[in-house]
């Protein structure tokens, strides 16, 4: 039985801030990867992308972060979201159910992180079906 509770999740390859949002409130939980992203140059004729492989220990992190969550929201600046979300719902496609949406985000501050949260959930006085 999926919790009332909403979380989002704001991530990129530094860090990844997780909000559980409801009625009575919000948590945070700011996580890191273990090793932190280096700089990668691709150079011609070398071989690979350039790009940092994903860190599984970084998204089992945010997985036990939101695994209670009823609902999951994605927000993020580059890649990591949508990495994320492909980690969750092939690896772990009863936690990926329950993201209703991936969507692209700058660098918001904690605080409009959990208002865009609240506003993408319609939480609000009047909303009981939201109640965590």
């Amino acid at each position: 039985m999926p919790t009332h509770f909403h979380a989002i999740v704001w991530i990129d390859h530094s860090q990844a801030k997780v909000f559980h949002v409801g009625l009575s409130g919000e948590d945070e939980m700011i996580l890191h990867p273990h090793l932190p992203t280096r700089h990668l140059h691709h150079k011609a004729n070398a071989i690979g992308s350039g790009h940092a492989g994903l860190d599984k220990e970084f998204f089992g992190q945010v997985l036990n972060a939101v695994s209670d969550a009823g609902e999951i929201l994605i927000i993020g600046p580059a890649g990591a979201k949508t990495e994320l979300a492909k980690y969750l719902r092939e690896k772990h496609p009863k936690i990926g159910d329950h993201i209703v949406a991936v969507e692209a985000s700058d660098h918001p501050s904690d605080r409009e992180i959990v208002a865009y949260a609240k506003k993408y959930f319609k939480i609000g006085p009047g909303d009981l079906r939201h109640r965590a």
